[in-house]
Order: C-alpha cells, then sequence, then structure tokens
C-alpha cells in the first residue's frame, strides 16, 4: 500500500504512517533460528521484499528480473526479536537521491504492539546492466524521491 509522503530526518514511530510503501508478514516457521526467534538475517529480506514491490510498483514493472539497480549498501539495526507467527510491518521510504543513487530506509515492527524489531538502510544504485555500467536514476524513481522529500 502506498501512502502520502512524509518529511524526512528520523523515522517515525512504528505507528505513524508515514512509509512509502508497506508491507505485511506473517513470520513463517522457516524464519525461525535454533533459539525460536528470526533470524537475523531474514529482516534483510524483508527488506528486500518491501524495496522490491514497492520499485516495482513506481517502475510500472510486473517482472523482477527487470530491475535496474544495485544493492550498493545495506544496513540493519537489531531492537528486538520477533517470533513463530507474529505478524510484522516492513515500512521503506526515500531518504535521499543523487544523480545515480538513491537511500531507502525501512523499519520493521510488530503489528499488534507497535514495537520496533530493526531498522534499516539501503544504498541503490542505477545500473544498465546491458551496457554494463551505472545510469542517472529514472524519471519516476528521481520524481518519487523528490516528491517525498518534500523537493
Amino acid at each position: 500500500m502506498t501512502t502520502p509522503g512524509g518529511p524526512r530526518g528520523e523515522m517515525p514511530p512504528a505507528s505513524d504512517a508515514r512509509w512509502a510503501y508497506e508491507i505485511m508478514i506473517e513470520v513463517p516457521f522457516r524464519d525461525l533460528d535454533a533459539l525460536g526467534h528470526v533470524n537475523h538475517t531474514v529482516f534483510l529480506r524483508y527488506m528486500e521484499d518491501a524495496r522490491t514491490r514497492y520499485y516495482m510498483e513506481l517502475a510500472g514493472l510486473t517482472d523482477p528480473t527487470r530491475l535496474d539497480f544495485i544493492l550498493a549498501e545495506v544496513t540493519c539495526t537489531y531492537h528486538a526479536p520477533a517470533g513463530f507467527r507474529d505478524r510484522l510491518r516492513c515500512g521503506v521510504r526515500p531518504e535521499s537521491v543523487g544523480t545515480r543513487s538513491f537511500v531507502w530506509a525501512y523499519r520493521v515492527w510488530n503489528e499488534a504492539t507497535g514495537a520496533t524489531v530493526a531498522t534499516g538502510r539501503s544504498v541503490l544504485v542505477s545500473f544498465d546492466y546491458a551496457a554494463g555500467r551505472t545510469v542517472p536514476v529514472p524519471d519516476v524513481i528521481r520524481r518519487e524521491c523528490e516528491r517525498w522529500l518534500g523537493g
């Protein structure tokens, strides 16, 4: 689901609807580690799912093999554990946009409690895979980033 843009700066509380796009996740058994909570690597996949769906919707893509960016950097900070069948939400929003790259921020929270489970950030570089080189950020992505950032 997309929502209207919001201000940049610190991430709002999880209950705040200022996310450009959100997905819902019901934690499946396969996402758990030996300690019974969601494995740390899985949060990056949740962020990837939100990022991919948001980008595809913006770009009008139906085939993920048509994605035209490279993940250059990703960070994830863990705040609280999540467990089997927890209902989580992952929000994504633009944080900045440059000539050939853009940065998106993420927050994963427990839908029932509102508790933040993880936060993250990714640097994405626009890339022409056929030519093997970076390219300017596509206009549709730039416009969304600028709209969201108020510029």
